[in-house]
């Protein structure tokens, strides 16, 4: 919603005619571009002659030095404007914007000061430090999620240490931050005793050696305890009071977050305790009994890994496409790793180092790869896959990429996966987020990663499975091994017997888009000379439409050629024969498909006007009652997982329905359902790569329907004629 007060305030913006103050949208809604001109507007009036959107040390040294308050003394009327416009902006009364600083204002600025924790540092005006905070997009109130506890350690560390040169007001929203570590860490060095020229809110060698000089137990009091109270609460302990007395339930609690990041429990704020709470790979000279790595783990290497204490290996499913690291597991070292007595947890990357990798389409595509490279190397049932997201992916990008690809992921790994489970390997937002929509059972936490905004303000995943904290090498000549040095839950104990290593065998690939243009004149061809169909039209009658061309229809097949590959080889079925109904039913979507589906919509949406239950819909034109059967076929079958539902049951249809309309991956993956059921109806062997032409004319007719009229075994005839066309391209990619 528009507040009017703030499109005031983006008028007075846009009011300055100053090469460097940007023009702002005059929406009355404010953000960081506001926030930045508003930024560059007072440089400008304090003379600056380089303006940025960064309130840094020039910014915050003029202003000190020309106005070190403002307050209703001060006679500068455009920078009173600036605060008039950042209140505004903020949500305060800035008591109009004409230069004053009136008792509204007055009024605010006091509000202000006490909501961020400085109002007693600061009684009166705004001070250098509280106008660089008024220039943020921070919030000083609690905000949605957050808590108050939190709020009030963020309100005691601004009051006490906002007079420190480097320490800047932090949020007082209520929720843990990268700038609220950074601010906790700034408050640890000045209680060590650091000077301002020293301190630098990192956690190196003085810091951690000024912790080992304060270490804390049940009886200890004071502001060491104070901040050690506001690191648990940070870390989100439940129970934790922001106390300065380390009492006998404040060492229970400790022992609980020492249980849950595996440190040795003693109930005392010691170094690792302290260290856990303060960065993301804690104190990073612990040894696990993990370890994950790229190389090949070699007799002499097992020998060295065991030797060193390391239970369990992580080791990747493929290879980068294009690259040279050649980071797959190898034929027989599963077998080789367990006779020493080492399980495996198998990893799946191989890009997912930006956020353009991640989407649904790609999501799926990896699940697939992921399970037949399971598969491949014997892994059993209950294993679980991590899949990595490794780049630091911000808060945003979680949302707009990875969510949407690990629901692409949790869909076929419930549907395909059988038994597999799936896991995230990532920085520990990304975990924890990925995990509370539901699409994975466990994290690997890349906390190694330290300098990564997913790793710092946020607490360890509650499903952690594995930490991973340093890299280190292990054993000596043949045996030396670097690798990544894991903590362990428990959560995954890995595997350490397998299935027989499943030789791939002669399987389809993905097209070969340099023979594209060949194949398409090929299929129009067809369609033309075999069955009348040209490349506009066709033969549906002068009242029935048809909305799309044989270029458009084939388009849309080969924009799904990774889909159909995936799923034809995990059938182990020709792609041809979902090809060529698919293709068919996207060329001759007509007006009486959508009117069909039009009236299962209004059967559905409360009107009572159609008694229509079901149509044919979405690309391959399924019915839901169809999709049903082909489903529970296949899921008794054990091909796939999912629920057994009924045909008869408008729920079900309902659902499937809506999915089949809306949902194209979910559409064509269930063909192959449709017709595997389809061959058992009518009695011949299911779909394979080496089913005959006329089983597959008889399999590709039941799609069409059990009529008796002939006009299903039509279809057939005339679908055979198009799978030849693509096993045409298909088989020779292959190898046949």
């Amino acid at each position: 919603m528009a507040d009017h007060m703030v499109i005031e305030a983006q008028k007075f913006i846009n009011s300055y005619d100053v090469a460097g103050i940007p023009k702002v949208e005059e929406n009355g809604r404010t953000g960081w571009a506001v926030m930045f001109a508003l930024t560059r507007a007072l440089q400008y009036e304090l003379g600056i002659t380089s303006l940025s959107d960064n309130f840094g040390p020039t910014t915050l040294v003029t202003l000190q030095a020309r106005h070190p308050v403002i307050n209703a003394g001060t006679r500068h009327e455009k920078i009173l404007k600036i605060v008039q416009s950042a209140l505004y902006c903020k949500g305060y009364d800035g008591g109009g914007i004409d230069g004053t600083y009136n008792g509204s204002v007055a009024a605010s600025v006091r509000e202000l000061t006490q909501n961020m924790g400085v109002g007693g540092v600061f009684p009166d005006g705004v001070a250098p430090k509280v106008f660089k905070a008024l220039l943020t997009m921070d919030a000083y109130v609690v905000i949605e999620g957050g808590s108050d506890l939190t709020r009030a350690v963020q309100q005691w560390l601004n009051g006490r240490y906002v007079g420190r040169r480097n320490f800047f007001i932090v949020p007082c929203d209520g929720h843990f931050s990268r700038d609220v570590q950074r601010a906790l860490m700034f408050a640890i060095q000045y209680e060590i005793g650091m000077s301002d020229d020293v301190a630098n809110g990192v956690f190196g060698p003085g810091t951690q050696q000024g912790i080992r000089n304060n270490l804390l137990s049940e009886g200890s009091s004071g502001t060491w305890v104070s901040l050690f109270t506001a690191a648990m609460i940070f870390n989100k302990r439940v129970g934790v009071s922001f106390d300065s007395r380390f009492d006998a339930g404040l060492a229970d609690r400790v022992r609980s977050f020492q249980n849950f990041a595996k440190l040795p429990v003693t109930g005392r704020g010691d170094f690792q305790t302290w260290a856990s709470l303060l960065v993301s790979t804690g104190d990073a000279t612990r040894r696990g009994t993990a370890a994950d790595c790229v190389t090949e783990v070699t007799e002499a290497r097992a020998v060295a890994l065991r030797d060193a204490g390391y239970q369990i290996v992580g080791r990747y499913l493929s290879n980068v496409p294009g690259t040279s690291l050649d980071k797959k597991i190898k034929i027989g070292e599963l077998s080789r790793m367990a006779a020493h007595g080492l399980s495996c947890f198998p990893i799946y990357q191989t890009w997912g180092g930006e956020a353009a990798y991640f989407r649904r389409e790609q999501g799926i595509a990896d699940a697939f790869a992921a399970i037949e490279r399971a598969k491949y190397y014997g892994f059993k049932p209950g294993t679980r896959i991590y899949f990595a997201v490794d780049f630091d992916a911000l808060d945003y990008e979680v949302t707009d990429h990875v969510l949407p690809h690990f629901r692409g992921i949790r869909d076929i790994m419930n549907e395909h996966g059988q038994g597999y489970l799936t896991g995230i390997y990532g920085p520990r937002n990304v975990c924890s987020r990925v995990a509370a929509a539901g699409y994975t059972s466990a994290s690997f936490v890349c906390d190694m990663s330290t300098g990564f905004s997913g790793n710092l303000g946020y607490p360890l995943p509650d499903d952690w499975a594995f930490d991973q904290i340093s890299t280190v090498s292990v054993g000596a000549d043949s045996g030396l091994i670097e690798i990544d040095n894991n903590i362990v839950s428990g959560r995954d104990a890995g595997q350490n017997t397998y299935g027989t290593e499943q030789v791939t065998g002669i399987l389809d690939v993905t097209m070969d888009m340099s023979l594209r243009g060949a194949l398409l004149a090929d299929v129009q061809s067809y369609l033309l000379n075999s069955m009348g169909v040209p490349e506009t039209g066709g033969n549906q009658g002068a009242q029935v439409l048809t909305y799309r061309s044989t270029t458009e229809a084939f388009d849309l097949v080969m924009s799904f050629d990774g889909l159909v590959t995936q799923l034809a080889r995990t059938f182990k079925m020709r792609k041809a024969i979902i090809q060529a109904p698919l293709l068919w039913e996207i060329r001759m979507y007509n007006s009486l498909d959508v009117i069909g589906d039009e009236a299962v919509i209004d059967h559905y949406d409360g009107t009572g006007l159609s008694t229509k239950t079901d149509s044919s819909t979405g690309l391959a034109q399924i019915f839901a009652a169809t999709a049903i059967r082909g489903r529970n076929h296949c899921i008794l079958a054990g091909l796939i997982g999912g629920r057994l539902m009924l045909p008869s049951d408008e729920n079900d249809l309902w659902n499937v329905w809506q999915q089949l309309h809306d949902n194209h991956d979910y559409n064509i993956r269930t063909v192959p359902t449709v017709l595997i059921e389809g061959a058992n109806d009518v009695g011949v062997p299911r779909p394979s790569m080496f089913t005959g032409d006329e089983d597959t004319r008889r399999t590709l007719a039941r799609y069409n329907g059990n009529d008796t009229e002939g006009r299903a075994d039509a279809y057939g005839t005339a679908m055979l004629g198009l799978h030849r066309v693509f096993e045409k391209y298909n088989a020779p990619l292959r190898g046949l």
